[in-house]
């Protein structure tokens, strides 16, 4: 009796086999690589144009951080300060310092110093920055010990996961309104206790829906 199938077709299984192991070493490979710092950007700290320590002015000068991020209550995006925002001080600040040296050119060009922006959510995720803040999320919540650092770095993973955490359990970063922006403030062992409270009493049911972030 003739063969119906050709020889070639003995490997057939063979290569479906090896397509199999390559599909799943790749799925493997790229869910490794979701969960790694260099995806997350954890620990990211480009070099700015300019030097600002957010230590010296936030947590030396005890600056508020809506002297330079003043949409953050009103947008759903946190603004970047504008040379003028700068300026304010620095006309009279230290107004020769070396270090001001690209500030003063963009404030005599008119031309806006070019920041390297760290924290960004993708295109496809929806981030209100004003939401959470009206109701005692605080910026340390997010970004971290930004009163104690020199250079500021992504200091969280803001992974979809991450976000999911907070959102099952916010009583674990609600705070009062008046501590939002106070960066050294914290509850200590009180803080579920308080969250709890704050949370039933700002009727906080922060959605784990899709749609709530994917629009």
């Amino acid at each position: 009796m003739p063969n119906i199938f050709p020889k070639s077709a003995n490997l057939v299984p063979l290569k479906a086999a090896v397509a199999m192991g390559l599909m799943a070493a790749s799925a493997v490979a790229g869910v490794t690589y979701y969960f790694t710092q260099e995806y997350t950007r954890a620990g990211y700290m480009p070099i700015q144009p300019a030097p600002f320590s957010h230590k010296l002015h936030v947590g030396d000068l005890g600056m508020d951080c809506r002297y330079c991020h003043n949409a953050v209550e009103v947008s759903a995006h946190s603004n970047i300060p504008t040379t003028e925002s700068c300026m304010a001080c620095h006309t009279q600040i230290r107004p020769d310092s070396p270090k001001l040296a690209p500030v003063r050119k963009s404030w005599q060009s008119g031309l806006p110093i070019e920041w390297v922006r760290i924290h960004k959510a993708p295109d496809y995720v929806y981030f209100n920055h004003a939401v959470h803040v009206a109701r005692g999320v605080s910026c340390v919540s997010c970004h971290g010990p930004v009163d104690r650092m020199e250079e500021v770095w992504q200091d969280k993973s803001q992974s979809m996961s991450w976000c999911l955490d907070c959102h099952r359990a916010p009583e674990s970063a609600l705070r009062p309104l008046q501590e939002v922006y106070q960066m050294d403030w914290t509850a200590g062992a009180g803080q579920q206790e308080l969250g709890k409270k704050l949370k039933e009493a700002w009727e906080v049911q922060p959605s784990t829906n899709c749609g709530a972030c994917h629009r």
